[in-house]
C-alpha cells in the first residue's frame, strides 16, 4: 500500500468517525419481513422473494444450532476423558 493510499484510507475512516460523532450511527435497515405482517399488498414474485429470503435465514439458523451442538459435544467428550 502506498503512503497516499494509506492516508486516503485513514482520512475516510476519520471522516466516517466525524460523521458518527456529529450525527450518531446510521440507523439499521428496516427488516424485509415482519412476522405476522399483512401479505395482501405483495405480489406473487415479492412473496416468492420473501420465501427465498426466509429459507436462507432458516438455513443460517440451523447451521448455528449445529455448530453449537458440535461445540457442546466436543466439550462434553473432552471433560469426560
Amino acid at each position: 500500500m502506498t503512503a497516499v493510499a494509506h492516508r486516503r484510507g485513514r482520512e475516510a475512516r476519520l471522516a466516517l468517525s466525524d460523521e458518527e460523532a456529529l450525527f450518531g450511527k446510521r440507523p439499521a435497515a428496516p427488516p424485509t419481513h415482519v412476522l405476522g405482517q399483512s401479505l395482501d399488498d405483495l405480489s406473487a414474485p415479492e412473496l416468492a422473494e420473501r420465501i427465498s429470503s426466509l429459507t436462507r435465514e432458516i438455513e443460517r439458523l440451523q447451521a448455528a444450532i449445529e455448530a453449537r451442538e458440535a461445540t457442546r459435544q466436543a466439550a462434553s467428550s473432552f471433560f469426560k476423558s
